[in-house]
């Protein structure tokens, strides 16, 4: 039976640099690193988790690694992973996801914010560490996160987390924190489309985008060229339905030359029926696609998804809303091997359940584990 000792996984995070000095190395790195990611599918979410896993899990794991001082304390856990560079972890994921998965042309790619809520610190006044990702919305995979400065914000995380990405023939697709020129143009030269949220923050643009739409849906588009799509859910008394516009025809536009790439405005309306009470929310758009209501109404409905996708499962299924680890690169680094743990959950497929289910599962059946390792 293979073990993980084989699994390709293991070869993407040797080039991790080893942030100790060698009068201190009780323990192997590479052992440190496998068994922090054994133990994160597994259900650990803090440190002491890991240390408890070790030992629980001792003499399997002496199956595959040497383990020549015996499991690391849970000290040991933290200062290790804590030390750790966060641009190498993250280099090191990247790469294993490029080799394990691959965009297909008009994929969407959703780029959003989460906030690790719970690594504020009062005593110091640190506030909490946000972070930006990117969701595949076919393989259903986190392909890459950056950290965001604490003295900047979203907009200066997302030029970097693009260019690391393989993005030619996606679509990416950003809410309102991404909707910049500067943007727009990173995301064309990765040879990528965009659907860029327009939010009021952007003025006299998002004042004349309204005004269109709102005369052309007075004269009910008569004479005006455009592409229209619908949606209609339900489910568990909830019913939604969504109206997509898309307008190609820009010669109304004043800053279309501002804009690269610029070939649509959009707009969708949101109608929610729950429990009888209707609401409504109304959202434009920038984007480079060339006007298809279809294509665009599914970019935006797949990056909605991101919420349950991604940031719900990090929350429910590894408590990462309730992480108080707050020493940076320590979050960081954590948030790399969640996402490493959801990604290698999400992609065996042998067991169906949920994921609280799955880490469940790999921590009481070890060959199902091994599988989930050589996923």
């Amino acid at each position: 039976m293979p073990t993980p000792a084989g699994a390709p996984i293991q070869e993407y995070f040797a080039a991790v640099t080893d942030p100790r000095v060698d009068r201190t190395k009780l323990h192997v790195l590479r052992d440190i690193l496998v068994m922090a990611i054994c133990a994160v599918i597994c259900g650990a979410d803090s440190w002491v988790e890991m240390e408890a896993y070790g030992h629980a899990k001792e003499q399997w794991l002496r199956r595959f690694l040497p383990l020549p001082n015996g499991i690391p304390s849970h000290d040991t856990f933290a200062r290790v992973l804590a030390r750790l560079n966060p641009d190498e972890l993250q280099q090191c994921f990247l790469r294993w996801m490029q080799a394990v998965s691959e965009v297909t042309q008009g994929e969407v790619v959703a780029i959003d914010g989460k906030t690790l809520r719970r690594s504020f610190a009062r005593a110091t006044s640190k506030s909490a560490i946000p972070m930006v990702s990117a969701w595949a919305s076919v393989n259903r995979l986190v392909l890459g996160q950056q950290k965001v400065d604490a003295k900047s914000n979203e907009i200066t995380a997302l030029p970097v987390l693009l260019q690391l990405l393989e993005l030619k023939g996606c679509i990416v697709t950003i809410d309102a924190m991404g909707c910049q020129k500067a943007i727009a143009r990173t995301i064309l030269q990765q040879e990528a489309d965009y659907v860029l949220t327009l939010k009021a923050n952007h003025g006299l643009l998002y004042e004349e985008v309204q005004r269109f739409f709102a005369w052309a849906r007075q004269r009910r588009f008569a004479d005006v060229a455009h592409e229209k799509y619908y949606t209609l859910d339900g489910k568990q008394g909830r019913i939604e339905a969504r109206h997509y516009w898309v307008v190609s025809d820009l010669t109304w536009l004043t800053a279309k030359s501002e804009w690269a790439g610029l070939g649509s405005v959009g707009m969708v309306e949101r109608q929610r029926t729950v429990a009888g009470k209707t609401t409504m929310e109304v959202h434009y758009y920038l984007t480079s696609l060339a006007g298809s209501g279809q294509q665009f109404g599914e970019a935006v409905r797949t990056h909605w998804r991101v919420e349950k996708g991604l940031h719900w499962v990090l929350d429910v299924a590894f408590q990462e809303g309730q992480s108080r680890l707050r020493r940076d690169p320590a979050a960081e680094n954590f948030a790399v091997l969640r996402h490493l743990a959801l990604s290698l959950l999400r992609q065996e497929s042998t067991c169906t359940n949920g994921f609280k289910v799955k880490r469940l599962k790999a921590a009481l059946d070890e060959d199902y584990l091994t599988r989930v390792l050589l996923a």
